[in-house]
């Protein structure tokens, strides 16, 4: 009889419980005060006490992510395509790209805030402008990472350079390009706080600089709690995706216990 175990997906779970309990037992035992460290049990009852407040800021949070992730990902994607296939662009346009991820988004925020105003534009810019790069940088990785030889025989066979990048150059650059999203995706809530502490008045981000300012440590972790678990949620949905996409690349073989 095979020995009983836990099913792959329970994992994270099962760590994050451990995880919560010893915060509770050690803030319990520790008789650490709420005002340093409230415990996972006061941030659950702040959760549901304070729930049509916090969700009103969610949702303009939420709004600012969506949409400056997706409009990251519309514009970066044909951006990495164009400067795989015409590298004179690539020549003029990446150094470009590179000096603009030096400049801290903290810095820019201001100036959007007197660009565009104090309404969603400038958060939505800030998540944007964050997500750009990794997606770009991964994207352009993806769509040079097809074999030239495969290249060489499609046009051979008489493929056009269009049939040629549809059908190698695409396949072979989506695990870069999913690789990217991901690692935008959990940047895209950055983005978002980081133009809410600027210039807001509404959204998670307003309401932890209210919750700092009123030295309310539950609200504080609660917000940040809430911000985490967007942020899973995001990466979830684009792995979901991904899986959809791509059941016959070696990182999905991986994830669910096969071999390479």
């Amino acid at each position: 009889m095979d020995r009983f175990r836990i099913p792959t997906s329970l994992d994270g779970p099962i760590v994050g419980l451990l995880i919560l309990i010893v915060w509770e037992t050690g803030v319990r035992i520790g008789g650490v005060p709420a005002y340093l460290l409230p415990p996972p049990s006061a941030i659950a009852q702040r959760l549901f006490t304070d729930w049509d407040q916090i969700l009103y800021h969610f949702a303009a949070t939420t709004l600012e992510v969506v949409i400056g992730f997706v409009l990251a990902i519309v514009v970066s994607i044909p951006l990495a395509a164009l400067l795989a296939q015409i590298r004179i662009f690539e020549r003029m346009l990446y150094p470009v790209l590179v000096a603009s991820q030096t400049i801290p988004k903290v810095a820019i925020a201001p100036l959007l805030v007197v660009w565009f105003g104090f309404g969603l534009m400038p958060k939505v810019l800030i998540a944007f402008l964050i997500c750009f790069f990794p997606i770009v940088v991964d994207s352009l990785v993806g769509f040079r990472s097809a074999p030239k030889e495969v290249g060489w025989l499609a046009r051979s066979m008489g493929a056009s350079r269009w049939q040629t990048f549809v059908n190698f150059q695409v396949p072979a650059a989506l695990p870069h390009i999913f690789a990217g999203v991901k690692v935008a995706s959990t940047l895209a809530i950055v983005g978002a706080i980081v133009g809410e502490f600027v210039a807001a008045d509404r959204g998670l981000g307003y309401q932890l600089i209210v919750a700092n300012g009123a030295l309310d440590v539950t609200l504080s972790f609660t917000v940040l709690v809430v911000l985490s678990l967007m942020g899973v949620a995001l990466f979830a949905l684009v792995d979901r995706v991904e899986r959809w996409a791509l059941p016959w690349h070696v990182s999905q073989r991986l994830k669910h216990g096969g071999s390479p």
